[in-house]
Formats: structure tokens, sequence, C-alpha cells
């Protein structure tokens, strides 16, 4: 195994008995870095010499034995949507203009506290209203399992960036797909915890702030740092005494439901549909029912959120001028602008469609403990493309499997469960009931030690 592919866990090992200092661990990602960056475009405000000297104080904690808490010393990356003092937060577009926030957001907060090394943001597109790697103010950015092809998004960067192993942790953000969807399709594990559990902010309807790392573990490692309260969002949940490390799980007597129709949306590949049964066979295997799930979307519902977020993003627009305005992706513009014409009433109608698909998760779940799906509905799809469809009239068309659980603000994950015959990763969604975030990691670790997860991770490009 390579020094960059050490798991946290190895890494506050080596740490600990002095094998490995933060200082020479960062200066090795910082050189694996240098060989992946150029090619895939994953960062954003990346400062090595910053992140040398956060390294350097981290080691100095470790010699004392004097460390902060538990990632002290661990490089992360944040989603360039969740600010850090003193640095702008562009939001993916040039429309924006640069300002330096005055605060950390929760998320970087924590991290900071816990003597993190933070040496980058990630990129997203603009507004993070895309699952895609193209932005108008960021370059484009590209998965590593095959550089033509799209990470997906809106994280895309932290994507990018924990499929090529730019440390173990990276911090995205997820309103209906955005930590998972490039999860799946960058074959990383993407974890949208319980709505509250990590705190965001700004807060918004279903925006969930979650770690994308290679391993669960990784993930479960940041979840007693990420999941403190913070008073800045208000839906933040109470201090919490969750074992986040404890990953154990009996399936004996577990209903887990399979869907594979979402309802509404892109078909599903029959590739990922037999990737996504065979993942199924496993869970049986361990001990657990499973069981035919219906779909939770509908049509209405969809679009419904279509035009509450077509209406939301042009109330925001409206106030700027034409020539920030017209700096926006094209594709976001276009679609944005169909919210000129939605009525008041009508983006409340919108909205009220988040109720229904809070109602139709909440009815699905009486009947089971988990549920299994596609992350993904295709493949792949080509990086210079705004999203699956490339089309801003069908515009979410691959979110039908995710959004759902946004909106009833359950815990879900995506894990690979397998290559398609092109080589490119396929994401299983597990969805557990409301707060039981640990569910979710148990059942996703339970899975990932019945197939070895994933055994080998692309490399960096060769240079001449």
């Amino acid at each position: 195994m390579a020094e960059t592919d050490l798991t946290i866990r190895e890494l506050r090992r080596r740490f600990a008995d002095k094998s490995l200092s933060p200082l020479e661990y960062w200066l090795s990602l910082e050189d694996h870095i240098a060989a992946w960056e150029p090619s895939i475009s994953a960062l954003y405000l990346y400062d090595p010499e910053a992140a040398r000297a956060q390294a350097k104080a981290s080691t100095e904690r470790w010699a004392k034995g004097q460390t902060l808490g538990a990632l002290d010393g661990i490089p992360v990356t944040l989603k360039e949507l969740i600010a850090t003092k003193g640095q702008p937060v562009p939001l993916g577009t040039r429309a924006v203009e640069l300002k330096a926030a005055e605060a950390d957001a929760p998320a970087a907060a924590r991290l900071r506290e816990d003597g993190a090394v933070i040496f980058a943001k990630t990129t997203c597109p603009d507004y993070g209203m895309l699952s895609s790697g193209l932005s108008s103010f960021h370059p484009l950015s590209r998965n590593p399992w095959d550089r033509t092809q799209n990470p997906g998004g809106s994280s895309a960067g932290a994507a990018a960036a924990a499929a090529a192993g730019y440390g173990p942790l990276h911090i995205g953000t997820d309103i209906g797909g955005s930590v998972r969807l490039p999860a799946g399709w960058t074959g990383i594990f993407g974890f949208k915890p319980s709505h509250g559990r990590v705190p965001a902010d700004p807060y918004y309807v279903g925006r969930c702030v979650g770690p994308m790392t290679r391993t669960v573990e990784d993930a479960a490692f940041s979840m007693a740092t990420l999941s403190r309260p913070d008073w800045r969002d208000g839906t933040s949940l109470p201090p919490n005494d969750l074992d986040w490390m404890d990953l154990n799980i009996d399936m004996s007597g577990m209903r887990i439901g399979l869907m594979l129709d979402a309802g509404c949306g892109l078909a599903v590949d029959d590739e990922i549909s037999v990737a996504v049964e065979a993942a199924a066979k496993q869970f049986e295997q361990a001990g657990a029912a499973i069981v035919s799930a219906e779909p939770v979307l509908t049509r209405a519902m969809l679009d419904g959120l279509d035009k509450f977020w077509r209406s939301r993003l042009w109330a925001d627009l409206a106030e700027l001028d034409d020539n920030r305005r017209d700096s926006i992706l094209p594709y976001i513009g276009d679609w944005a602008k169909g919210g000129a014409a939605v009525s008041g009433a009508d983006a409340v109608r919108g909205f009220n469609q988040t109720i229904e698909m809070r109602k139709s998760c909440g009815r699905l779940f009486t009947g089971i403990d988990a549920l299994l799906s596609p992350t993904n509905p295709i493949i792949s799809y080509p990086a210079e493309w705004a999203s699956p469809t490339n089309d801003p009239t069908l515009p979410f068309e691959h979110i039908a499997f995710t959004v759902p659980w946004n909106m009833s603000e359950q815990p879900a994950a995506s894990i690979n469960c397998g290559f398609s015959r092109s080589g490119m990763p396929i994401g299983l969604q597990i969805v557990g009931p409301r707060f039981d975030d640990l569910r979710v990691l148990r059942l996703s670790k339970a899975f990932e030690a019945r197939t070895g997860g994933v055994r080998s991770w692309p490399r960096p490009p060769v240079t001449a």
C-alpha cells in the first residue's frame, strides 16, 4: 500500500508510534496531488505552504502527546460552498462577487478544533445546482477512473479528490444527491447523514453536509467531529453520545427493501440493475430478508421540486445586474430563467411536493428496516456535459433515487458495488430510518467487509 493510501486509523497509529509524522505524510501527499491535479482539477484555493505549517504544528503536538482531537494531522478538503474564514465562497459561478468569508462554517470550525489539516477547497458547479464537474468559475473537474468522463456533482471536486487519493477525508454537501451521486460515479463512499446531524450554514431544506471517503470507517471516524452541534443551524441535532466506530451489525430478522425502479426519471442501465441485485444477495446471505420496494417518487413530486428550485434560484439571480447574470453557466441560466414564469402559488405548490416525498418515504419505512437501490441510473457521461441528460429542460432525471431521502431527512449512503464493462464504478445506495445514521454506516461496513471494497484505485497519469 502506498503511503498516500493510508486510512485515518492507520495514520493515527503511525503518528502515535512515530513511524510517520503528519508533516512527512503531508509531503508525500503533496507530491501525489501534484501528479494528479493538472489532469482532474479537483481543487480550489489549494495552499500547500499553509498545509505544511499546519502539519508541522500537528507533528509537534503528537510529539508532546497533546493532540487537539481525533483528526489531528489528518489532511482534509472542504467543498467550496462550505465557508472558511478569510476566503471567498464563489458558489462555483463567475456571477458571485468574491468576498472573504467572515467565519468558518460549522464543518470547517469543527475540523479546525480537532487539528485537521485543511489544505484546499474542492470544486462545484454553478450554485451547486448540477451533477457535474462543469462550472463557469472553476476549471473542468474530471473523473480519475476515466478522465473523459464526469465525476458527477455537485460535490464534484471532493469525489475526484477522494478517488484520486488526496488524503482520506473530503467533506461535501448534498441537497438532492450531491454527495451520493458523485460518490457512485467515482467508486468512493459518500454519506449523507440525517438532516441536522452535521450542522450546515447556510441552512436550506434538504441540505446536508457529509464525508466522502474511500472506506466506510474513515467516514464514520469523521462523524464524532462533524456532528457536534452549532447554533447557526436551527435544525442542528442535540449532542450525541453515539459510538461512531461501533460498526458491527447482526442482520438476522431485518427486512431490507430493494428498489430498482425510482418511479420516474432516467431508466436504470441493465449493468447497474444486475450489480445492485447482486449486492442485495450479500445482505440476504448475511441473514436479512430482501423484499421488493415500490417507488416513493412520482413525476408530480419531481416536477414540483423543479419548479420550486427554479423559482428559488431565479429570486437570487433577478437581483444581479445583466453582466453578472450573463456570466452564469448557460445551462444553469437557461434553467433558472424558467423560474421567472413560476407564480408564488405555483412555487408553494412545488414546495409542497417535498412534503409529499416525506410522507411517501415514511410510508415505505413502516414495513422495512432499511432500503437498497441504485445510486445513479446510468454508468457515466462525458466530462463536458452539464448533467447526465445535458438538457436544461430535463435537469433532475438522474436524482430520482437520491432526492427523496433529503426531503424525508433520512440518512443515506452510496458505496461501490462493482464496475461496468467499461471499467466505471457502480454505486449502491443504502438508506436507513431517520436519525439512525449508525444503521446506514453499519450496513455499509458489513457490505464492504463481505465484498472487500475497492481493491485497486486509479493511479496518477504518467508524465513524459
